[in-house]
């Protein structure tokens, strides 16, 4: 019998990012936790998922039979300000002990992709944004965290052994720095291909992101006054907003018309019992990689209205899935919402093939079967190889 395949997982503890000490429960981004649950349904595999933290916290030892979990305290001189230079040696030292055969990082923001290129261990990375477009998107200043998050993905990717492309946009984007790229989108969770859609009326336009310049939630708000004073809609956004001018002027905006609201940060239960009740979901971002967002309402069954960008029309199919739009023309996104919402059957066409293709390619043990693949292809191979793109199917 083989010896099982030995995973060290780098990841963010969403309780660090939120700084929610007494939880005593570990809670991680969509992917890399549904990521997690494929993981959990294979034979042969242990993972070590890894994570850097601030505050001692109480944690389980495992996630799951064949997951571990592992919080290392780091102080804070050994964040961003220094490098992330306490988060590489904290890692190595755990590595040492844990001895994977592969380390993969989560992510080029924050610690996850440089400690995993100074893990001493092969390693891959995970785009989940892709950091040099964002920070140009949202005219980030020099020094400023995203700016220095675009210049740790410049730094980490060519020293990685190769980059998990979650969509083909990240694929060109990566293309003049990663060694090799496989594409394989994300997983999502179980838990969406559960819901029921049942729309509610008059029908919930739902739009779920951090509210920000990038995400373009103004500009939406505003290409529909008309459509609103033609017909009965609700427009409700599920997201953090964070302080800054863009902010005000969302709230100002919500203020200002009765259809719209605003219902804040929700957990994923939440958000499961917000796509039941929804007629479709919106995305107007003005860039995007593989958004969550998408991809949990294609499970759901909802059809999806998104702006062309980015990896957005690597998940949504114009016509079968959904619609796709221009997110700087108001009147091609109100058309796009309006066509959904005024033909309810192909709406619900759209929801039943979205929710077909996610079955077939979103499914958690689907995703982590991939990535095994990828893994024991990185072993096998010498570590200078030449760079080349792999494409998976999908």
């Amino acid at each position: 019998m083989s010896a099982p395949l030995r995973i060290a997982l780098l990841t963010s503890d969403n309780r660090e990012c939120l700084k929610d000490y007494a939880n005593p429960q570990p809670h991680f981004g969509t992917a890399p936790e549904a990521l997690m649950h494929g993981f959990a349904q294979l034979a042969g595999v242990e993972v070590d998922v890894v994570c850097c933290v601030r505050e001692p916290m109480d944690s389980p030892t495992h996630l799951a039979p064949n997951i571990r979990y592992h919080a290392l305290l780091v102080p804070k001189i050994g964040w961003m300000t220094t490098g992330y230079v306490g988060c590489i040696r904290a890692v190595r030292r755990k590595l040492r002990e844990l001895r994977p055969d592969i380390v993969h990082g989560q992510g080029t923001e924050r610690d996850c992709a440089i400690t995993a290129v100074f893990s001493g261990f092969p390693n891959v990375l995970t785009i989940h944004g892709n950091m040099r477009i964002i920070a140009a998107v949202n005219r980030d200043r020099p020094f400023s965290y995203g700016w220095l998050n675009a210049h740790l993905a410049a730094f980490t990717i060519p020293r990685s052994r190769g980059v998990v492309c979650i969509t083909r946009y990240t694929q060109k984007t990566v293309r003049d720095l990663a060694r090799r790229t496989w594409l394989l989108p994300n997983a999502v969770d179980a838990r969406y291909f559960d819901v029921r859609p049942a729309p509610t009326a008059p029908p919930v336009v739902l739009c779920v992101g951090l509210v920000c310049r990038r995400k373009n939630q103004n500009r939406f708000i505003s290409s529909l006054d008309e459509l609103a004073a033609r017909r009965p809609l609700r427009v409700r956004f599920l997201g953090e907003v964070p302080p800054g001018d863009y902010g005000v002027d969302f709230r100002e905006l919500i203020a200002a018309r009765p259809w719209c609201e605003h219902g804040g940060f929700v957990d994923r239960a939440a958000l499961a019992a917000e796509l039941a009740r929804a007629s479709l979901l919106a995305l107007p971002s003005l860039e995007d990689n593989c958004p969550m967002a998408v991809i949990e309402a294609m499970a759901a069954g909802v059809p999806v209205a998104a702006a062309g960008v980015g990896g957005v029309p690597d998940l949504v199919e114009e016509g079968v899935t959904g619609v796709l739009f221009d997110p700087l023309d108001e009147r091609n996104m109100a058309g796009a919402v309006e066509g959904l919402l005024g033909d309810p059957a192909r709406a619900a066409r759209m929801g039943a093939a979205g929710r077909e293709q996610a079955l077939q390619r979103f499914t958690p043990r689907a995703v982590a079967e991939r990535h095994i693949e990828i893994y024991r292809e990185v072993l096998s191979a010498p570590a200078k190889a030449a760079r080349r793109s792999v494409a998976a199917s999908s």
